[in-house]
């Protein structure tokens, strides 16, 4: 089987370059993690991308740091590759039971409430926010425990509420940004009931974005690259009529920057 032949050969070749690689060699989990992050991180550009060349590449990487985070459990006697393969078949099996079983599961979202009461019930996970991982980027941490909470009901009722939570946050932060005299300068340290109401403010658009089905992470990552390629748009723009962008006043400087999203940048 051809599939099977390419993945045992992915093994081999994972075995040897952590014998025979002196960078490979001296890898742990710790080391490699970081490089696992980026590489699931590509795999997501290049899939909302609509990239399909660049997803296979991008898959391949990301494949073969699973390869090697099981060859080091291997070596630790923790496990191995195939005790990963057959671990998560077991566990999709279980947490899915409307396909390979009796129960009825017939919408996205009574599946996923499924899940959370098969992972408390079945796999014994104890408490509202059980194995939030820590290293979670903060906005997926946020819609990670706001989904938790959603498990046993502790959530707005529609997206209506969470919008209106939103607008009571910022309305608060605003207050809280007068108590404490206005912006701070500089280098400063911020005041401390500023930064409550603003963690309160992020949260809230975090979980509008959960209601919304909108990747928090995703979302603001496509903004910041969408203000990047609007300023450096507006800056052509200005040096086409002859004009330095930095040394624009800001009012020229939004105008430009209007321009640059009517082009459709």
């Amino acid at each position: 089987m051809a599939l099977a032949e390419a993945l045992v050969e992915l093994q081999e070749l994972t075995e040897r370059l952590r014998r025979d690689c002196p960078w490979d060699r001296e890898q742990t989990a710790r080391t490699i993690v970081p490089h696992t992050v980026e590489e699931a991180y590509e795999v997501a550009d290049a899939a909302i991308g609509g990239d399909p060349a660049k997803l296979l590449d991008e898959l391949g990487d990301l494949l073969f740091q699973v390869y090697f985070l099981a060859l080091l459990l291997a070596e630790q006697g923790e496990g191995d590759l195939e005790a990963v393969a057959r671990g998560v078949h077991e566990k999709l099996v279980r947490r899915h039971p409307h396909v390979f079983g009796e129960v009825e599961a017939q919408t996205p979202g009574r599946v996923r409430e499924n899940w959370e009461r098969i992972k408390r019930e079945q796999e014994e996970r104890e408490g509202v926010f059980h194995d939030v991982p820590d290293a979670l980027p903060s906005l997926l941490y946020a819609r990670k425990v706001q989904r938790r909470a959603r498990a046993v009901g502790f959530e707005y009722p529609d997206v209506e509420g969470a919008l209106a939570d939103l607008d009571d946050e910022v309305r608060e932060l605003k207050e809280a940004i007068e108590e404490a005299g206005g912006e701070p300068a500089p280098e400063t340290e911020p005041d401390p009931h500023v930064v409550e109401e603003l963690g309160d403010v992020l949260f809230a658009a975090v979980n509008v974005s959960r209601r919304l089905n909108v990747d928090p992470e995703l979302a603001l990552r496509a903004m910041s690259d969408r203000f990047m390629s609007r300023v450096g748009r507006a800056e052509e723009l200005a040096e086409a009529d002859g004009k330095r962008w930095t040394e624009l006043e800001l009012d020229e400087q939004d105008r430009y920057f209007d321009l640059a999203k009517e082009a459709g940048t």
